[in-house]
């Protein structure tokens, strides 16, 4: 299993970006920085966030974003979010469905 966190971390130190501003234009704390970068699930909507604001493509390191692929575009070297397609809207919906039912089953 990759560890997004690490991914994200690297991809931000290599990038230059100051993790204060990031955690800034996030509206997170640098602690909460730190959290994230050592979470091996971080959330694909945190990797997201993250990559619009780095500009830089994940989807060749984790997997997971291949599936988001229809609703992620890069256009002259930005990465941004296409809210209005439906393959994006419907993916999301199913991971949300797919962490819902991991809860039940713990239950």
């Amino acid at each position: 299993m990759q560890h997004r966190g690490e991914i994200v971390e690297l991809a931000v130190r290599q990038s230059g970006y100051s993790l204060t501003k990031l955690t800034q234009r996030l509206g997170k704390s640098r602690r909460w920085i730190y959290h994230a970068f050592e979470n091996p699930i971080l959330s694909i909507d945190v990797v997201l966030d993250i990559s619009k604001i780095i500009h830089h493509d994940f989807s060749d390191q984790i997997t997971e974003l291949k599936r988001f692929n229809s609703g992620v575009k890069t256009k002259n070297g930005i990465t941004f979010i296409e809210n209005e397609t439906a393959d994006y809207w419907k993916n999301k919906y199913l991971v949300l469905l797919e962490k819902y039912n991991e809860l039940l089953e713990k239950r």
